[in-house]
């Protein structure tokens, strides 16, 4: 039976795309899917947080769980975020893995509060109708993951993508931008050289996030 683990990386930057990433696994035949043991092979691997790695140990998970299911990433752009809504992005990035995937159950890393889930789940189910196959199961919890190595497996796959863009992004401007949250102080650094500076801002920068009115508020004194 094919599983599916969803996570993201950079929903909170301001800098840099959103990543989704997802894993793809053909569980062994017979294994009940609600017990964590079912995954040891992943976790085996190394799957897990991918916040509970460090970079140099991602890559080397990553290319391990490469060879023993299949890793995607889909990217929600700066400029996107800010003509819609991140909450929607995100779910439609979801409903596009799960189409293409076609997985007979999904677990996925909660985005929203814990009373939002049940909310969520039914989006998600009416997004997946009417397609040529039933909707698959779906696990979505806080943390997962941190407890389903599935999630763990797209947590890493979406963690080292997200890098990878901000290193090139990086690259493109000739400094380092650091994360791109707003608790970097590389990042918040070069937004307020821009901002003092009167400089257009890039594409790159999510200019409806509230850091950037910070920072244009400590740019007038």
């Amino acid at each position: 039976m094919r599983i599916l683990g969803l996570d993201e990386a950079g929903r909170g930057s301001v800098l840099g795309p959103l990543v989704v990433g997802a894993f793809a696994w053909e569980a062994p035949a017979g294994c009940d899917l609600r017990d964590l043991p079912s995954q040891a092979p992943l976790r085996e691997a190394g799957a897990d947080d991918s916040k509970a790695l460090r970079p140099a140990r991602r890559d080397q998970v990553r290319a391990i769980l490469s060879t023993l299911g299949e890793g995607r990433v889909r990217r929600v752009e700066a400029g996107d975020i800010d003509q819609g809504n991140v909450n929607d992005l995100e779910e439609a990035a979801f409903l596009d893995l799960v189409r293409d995937l076609r997985p007979a159950r999904v677990y996925l890393d909660a985005p929203v509060h814990p009373r939002g889930v049940p909310a969520l789940c039914a989006r998600l189910l009416r997004g997946l109708a009417g397609g040529d196959l039933p909707p698959p199961a779906l696990v979505v919890e806080p943390k997962a993951d941190a407890t389903w190595p599935v999630v763990g497996a797209a947590s890493i796959f979406a963690k080292v993508a997200r890098d990878e863009a901000m290193r090139a992004l990086s690259e493109q401007h000739g400094r380092d931008l650091g994360s791109g949250y707003p608790s970097d102080p590389k990042s918040r650094r070069w937004l307020a050289e821009l901002l003092a500076a009167s400089a257009p801002l890039p594409a790159c920068v999510r200019q409806r996030w509230a850091t950037l009115d910070v920072l244009r508020q400590q740019a007038l004194f």
